[in-house]
């Protein structure tokens, strides 16, 4: 692969072209955004600066850091773990390598979950425009806390218990909260799916602020959340070698895979939501691009009911929704 060099001293829109193509060279997925994106963050500057300061000189500083960052995104870096962020529901979100990149499809998760609150709220006789109000919601598996954090930015008077296995991503996800100003509002918990969510459901509906618990105990779910959404591990490790470099290198495996095929994790997780829901509560589940024949049977039993699927733009069927009896 050719070695390519920006310059010590060059104008913008010349760095930017030199970039483009030693990315493109490096087979770089959007090559053209990831370009971007460096240079914006090299810069400290946004898109609008960009392209109407193209004659601007770069230092001789940013000149060298911009080329370190294309020289770990041509190795197969991911972007956002160089700029340390992504854009998910139009907020701002920090990415380490401990946490999942969130993904655009991952919205309609979002989209799902306040649609069914709102056809809820209707056939209640009430105004759909829901505030939460009285809302105790778990996000299972929060990573980042992507889902959590969304729902809890326009769900403004609901309370969220976030979990997740790993504690490195949990710090990520806190510090997510308080950049978002709804650290109050979410309790975060270590454990395994809702293994000990529920537990704390009780206390997390009178804390305020929210104390965090840490745990790894097994207990038995209590009914108590209005609406569980999850984000899952759903990719099969038998395909491991056939995903992106970006993806099987530098993501997290506990995030990343849901067994050999894929969908192991979806029969317990909905298994314990099925205990942990009120009558009338809401499961909105994300899916792999081949899980729905092994998902949907699952729910096919007295305790579910209106059970739903999305798909994405793309055609996939992305995400399945039930609402317990």
């Amino acid at each position: 692969m050719p070695v390519h060099q920006v310059a010590l001293e060059m104008d913008v829109r010349t760095a930017l072209k030199q970039a483009i193509t030693q990315l493109r060279e490096a087979d770089v997925p959007s090559f053209t955004l990831a370009a971007e994106l460096l240079l914006l963050h090299t810069l400290g500057k946004d898109r609008t600066w960009l392209y109407t300061h193209p004659e601007e000189l770069m230092s001789e500083g940013n000149a060298q850091r911009f080329q370190s960052l294309l020289t770990r995104r041509a190795a197969g870096e991911p972007t956002q773990h160089l700029t340390g962020k992504q854009e998910f529901w139009g907020l701002e979100f920090e990415v380490t390598p401990d946490v999942l990149i969130p993904r655009p499809e991952t919205e309609h998760v979002i989209e799902v979950a306040l649609d069914r609150l709102a056809v809820r709220e209707i056939r209640a006789g009430r105004s759909p425009k829901n505030t939460g109000e009285g809302l105790l919601i778990a996000d299972v598996g929060t990573g980042s806390g992507c889902i959590a954090i969304a729902l809890a930015n326009v769900l403004k008077d609901a309370r969220v218990i976030a979990t997740d296995i790993s504690d490195t991503a949990l710090d990520v996800a806190r510090r997510n909260a308080v950049r978002h100003a709804v650290r109050d509002r979410i309790h975060f918990v270590e454990c395994n799916l809702l293994s000990d969510a529920a537990a704390s459901a009780v206390g997390a509906q009178h804390a305020a602020p929210l104390q965090d618990k840490v745990s790894t105990a097994s207990v038995t779910p209590a009914c108590a959340f209005d609406l569980i959404v999850s984000n899952p591990p759903y990719i099969g490790r038998k395909e491991k070698e056939t995903l992106q470099r970006e993806v099987r290198d530098h993501e997290p495996e506990l995030a990343l895979y849901g067994g050999e095929e894929g969908y192991e994790f979806y029969a317990g997780l909905i298994a314990q939501a099925a205990h942990s829901l009120v009558h009338g509560g809401l499961l909105v589940l994300e899916l792999g691009h081949n899980s729905l024949p092994a998902v949907q049977p699952i729910l096919d039993i007295p305790k579910w009911t209106n059970v739903g699927v999305t798909n994405d733009l793309a055609g996939i069927s992305r995400v399945i929704a039930a609402e317990r009896t």
